[in-house]
């Protein structure tokens, strides 16, 4: 039975899902005639929003605009892709200069061994290769400490996404009915055609408990290759870990002969110049990069010690792929690195993560909505949960409808957040100002209003 706040947000929800198909009209055409050739419509299943799909035209700065020709703060950003905002010059030059000297050649490129050079800069790693995406790297991570311990079994966060391959399709998402115990998660497939034999071969332990670990790791006592983890958890709102969490993963994987992987995939570049690595100083075995290291271009990197890589060296582990260190892939980088996320720009993003996250938390209290701001970098999200969360378990919790109807107030009000808002981040680029930051906090006071008692 519905309460009297339930039936007023399902009235307000209702009301913007019809503005917000009514300001689209050319993506709903587009929407139905694409149903006869892309599968479900879109290029992505994430692409598969409600009330429909949002087709978008082109991007300039800090902007984007749809078919329809509406415009955008772009806070969306390609799900973390685009630190660089949209047609950043240094991207564009880079590109179009790399483009008239070829665009494939499956051979190394100088633009290579100077992105290489940046990263172990940053993140502490002296040894590199590419890929391009983070699923591939995350994969390789995955093969690599298999490889190097000579065990079968890994360990996963529940609630963490690190790509689409086999071995971490596993409790990513689980429903509570099927996710076991708080003190022994259970190995969840998360989509059809995994086989079962390899989601065995994945365990779950839950974020910011080292006990878990510590549990898998006696319980299967020398059968553990590794463990990959998002540093900071952000496949559930924006998670940090807690203090020691970290370092204490490290040192108790590598007690038991197992090896670190973090996944830098979404913190790579966002967070911070080098990540959660640089940031939390605690240097992993393995760190897989990939979404705004290429400032929008498709390009992802595996970076490890010196062990590490020496099984990769040796050709002991082949990670081989055509277009990893793809020039165009490679010119981009580049770019990204030396002249975008430098440090003038991060000081940029700290000044507007800092007004975003105060204007927004002023309206949270203002209206005593049960909600908090968390941010990381130049990331960000509002979780609508009475107390703060820690884990998957605390994440469930959070409001999916208030989300939702955050979502579209944003999005009818001209600002581009990922949709799934309980679950993704928005993401401030070096090319949004002050009044693009004003814009979403403008909305986020409308929605508040909304939804007050």
């Amino acid at each position: 039975m519905l309460t009297q706040a339930d039936s007023k947000l399902t009235t307000i929800i209702a009301e913007q899902e019809a503005i917000f198909i009514a300001r689209q009209p050319a993506s709903a055409r587009l929407a139905a005639a694409a149903t006869a050739r892309l599968a479900g419509g879109v290029t992505s299943n994430w692409q598969i929003t409600i009330p429909q799909p949002v087709w978008i035209s082109r991007g300039a700065g800090s902007k984007i605009y749809d078919v329809d020709g509406n415009e955008y703060v772009d806070m969306h950003g390609g799900y973390g892709a685009a630190l660089a905002g949209h047609a950043h010059p240094a991207i564009v030059a880079a590109i179009r200069g790399q483009a008239g000297h070829g665009t494939h050649f499956a051979q190394p490129t100088r633009d290579a061994l100077a992105v290489a050079e940046e990263l172990a800069r940053r993140f502490g790693l002296p040894l590199w290769r590419f890929a391009n995406s983070g699923t591939e790297a995350t994969m390789d991570a995955v093969h690599l400490m298999r490889s190097i311990t000579g065990r079968d079994l890994i360990i996963k966060v529940e609630g963490g996404y690190h790509g689409h391959h086999d071995s971490v399709q596993v409790s990513v998402m689980p429903d509570p009915e099927d996710a076991g115990p708080a003190a022994a998660p259970a190995s969840v497939p998360s989509s059809s055609g995994i086989p079962a034999a390899i989601t065995r071969l994945t365990r779950i332990a839950a974020f910011n408990d080292l006990g878990s670990v510590q549990r898998l790791l006696e319980s299967h006592a020398g059968q553990v290759a590794g463990m990959i983890v998002e540093p900071i958890m952000m496949n559930a709102g924006i998670i940090r870990p807690l203090p020691g969490y970290l370092a204490g993963l490290r040192d108790l994987l590598h007690a038991h002969g197992a090896l670190l992987a973090f996944d830098e995939v979404k913190t790579g570049l966002t967070v911070g110049p080098g990540g959660v690595t640089a940031l939390s100083g605690v240097t992993p075995d393995m760190v897989c990069l990939a979404k705004s290291l290429g400032g929008g271009v498709a390009v992802a990197a595996i970076g490890g010690t010196a062990t590490v890589m020496e099984h990769v060296a040796s050709g002991e582990y082949e990670m081989v792929g055509t277009f990893n260190g793809n020039p165009l892939a490679m010119a981009a980088a580049r770019a990204m690195l030396t002249e975008v996320a430098t440090p003038a720009a991060y000081d940029k993003l700290t000044r507007l993560r800092e007004r975003a996250e105060a204007g927004l938390t002023r309206i949270i209290e203002a209206h005593q909505l049960n909600g908090r701001v968390v941010t990381a970098g130049a990331k960000g999200c509002v979780v609508f949960s009475a107390g703060s969360v820690r884990d998957y378990r605390g994440f469930l919790t959070a409001d999916d409808s208030l989300s939702h109807a955050h979502w579209l107030f944003q999005h009818n009000g001209g600002v581009f957040l990922p949709p799934w808002g309980k679950i993704e981040q928005w993401l401030i680029s070096v090319q949004h100002d002050e009044a693009d930051i004003a814009r979403l906090v403008d909305n986020f006071a409308a929605f508040a209003q909304a939804v007050s008692p």
